[in-house]
């Protein structure tokens, strides 16, 4: 995992089991890596996955089962993509709002180009069927 100075190392990781769980790596119900595990995956000290779980833990993404280990929440996706929208726009929207100001981009230009964007991940999706 490539991490970014920009934001604590444990909310990087909380954000990529998120993402594990919307794209069904880590299904509701399943248990997760413990945390030697993922600190071992990871390369990063056991305490940051200790904090990022406690944190998963208070935003009722993963709970965890006494000697058996961490497990995703039964009504997680709907949890993640809250916490992940609500990410979006307090961190990465103010400075895309920014950067059009300053680029002189319109509302009408990222249109088209997110319209284009879905339709070439359209195209790919029907390509690989």
């Amino acid at each position: 995992m490539n991490f970014h100075s920009n934001k604590a190392i444990y909310i990087q990781i909380a954000d990529l089991i998120c993402e594990k769980i919307l794209s069904n790596t880590f299904k509701e119900e399943e248990r997760i890596p413990s945390v030697r595990e993922l600190a071992v995956d990871l390369e990063v000290n056991p305490n940051t996955v200790m904090r990022t779980y406690e944190y998963l833990q208070d935003l009722e993404i993963i709970s965890n089962k006494r000697g058996v280990g961490f497990f995703v929440n039964n009504n997680s996706i709907e949890r993640v993509t809250i916490y992940l929208k609500k990410e979006f726009m307090e961190q990465e929207l103010p400075n895309l709002f920014k950067n059009m100001k300053i680029l002189a981009i319109n509302i009408s230009e990222i249109e088209k180009l997110y319209l284009q964007y879905l339709q070439h991940n359209i195209k790919n999706s029907n390509e690989k069927k």
